[in-house]
């Protein structure tokens, strides 16, 4: 594979892991398989980002659990990483400011990158210039960052003041989306009956999921309150953590439960 003509990735997974399955592992490996098969990518990294506490969804437990969640799935991947920029924030941060935080953050890492490279070069004087130039224009954006999620997120782009216009047409006309396809969902017909998501219909990619995997946080959550087992629906030690610390009870699914979603408030705000 020619690096010249390939495009690095970095998924960005945003959402409430409340809790972390392994659907949500899953996904990754499916986007990575899918994208770099084209011959056009190369996937470096995943990031997994948990909401903040701000997003004030029914149920939703402290992000200080889920992030913590997130990290022991991940322990033992080589490319998967949790990132709690978004978690610690006070108020809830749209997502196209998450994406955008998140490729300013590998822009400086490749800015750094190529300062150390650069004292290092001079210091050799038979440098190709032609190769130079090139190696440079490859690596002055910086990987493209693409958000991945299912397609539950990309049809709750048409729920009324959930998502505003501009963040939808800058997450995916600027950066992109990977959508694995779930049982009972249509992407491409909802891509069709959209304007605006066909109008960027190239930077959508939708992967399908042949081998069918419908776990759902909501119901291990409804497991979890009844006392019933999740072992191999989450990582062990994302099972363990919840046992040690009692989570996922009947009251914690009232949480918020008479408040209204940070982005629909906000949105319902904005246009009045």
């Amino acid at each position: 594979m020619d690096d010249q003509r390939v495009t690095r990735v970095v998924l960005l997974a945003c959402g409430s892991f409340n809790p972390i399955t392994n659907m949500h592992l899953r996904m990754f490996e499916l986007a990575r398989d899918h994208l770099e098969d084209t011959g056009q990518y190369r996937v470096v990294k995943g990031i997994i980002s948990p909401v903040g506490d701000g997003y004030k969804k029914k149920g939703l437990i402290e992000s200080s659990h889920r992030l913590e969640m997130a990290r022991l799935s991940t322990e033992n991947s080589d490319w998967i990483t949790v990132d709690s920029w978004e978690s610690l924030q006070p108020d809830w941060v749209e997502t196209s400011k998450v994406i955008r935080h998140h490729k300013d953050e590998l822009l400086a890492a490749e800015q750094s990158n190529d300062d150390v490279d650069t004292v290092k070069n001079a210091k050799k004087r038979r440098i190709d210039e032609n190769s130079e130039k090139s190696s440079h224009c490859t690596r002055r954006d910086g990987p493209q960052v693409m958000l991945l999620c299912g397609a539950d997120v990309l049809e709750s782009f048409g729920v009324p003041n959930l998502w505003k216009h501009e963040d939808i047409a800058e997450i995916v006309g600027r950066y992109g989306l990977v959508c694995i396809t779930r049982s009972g969902s249509d992407p491409h017909k909802f891509i069709h009956k959209s304007d605006m998501l066909w109008k960027y219909r190239k930077n959508i990619h939708v992967v399908h999921e042949w081998v069918t995997n419908e776990i759902s946080a909501t119901h291990v959550r409804q497991s979890l309150r009844r006392g019933r087992s999740v072992r191999y629906l989450l990582p062990d030690g994302v099972v363990h953590f919840i046992r040690e610390h009692g989570l996922y009870s009947a009251e914690s699914e009232e949480k918020n439960a008479d408040v209204v979603l940070a982005p629909l408030q906000r949105n319902l705000e904005a246009s009045s």
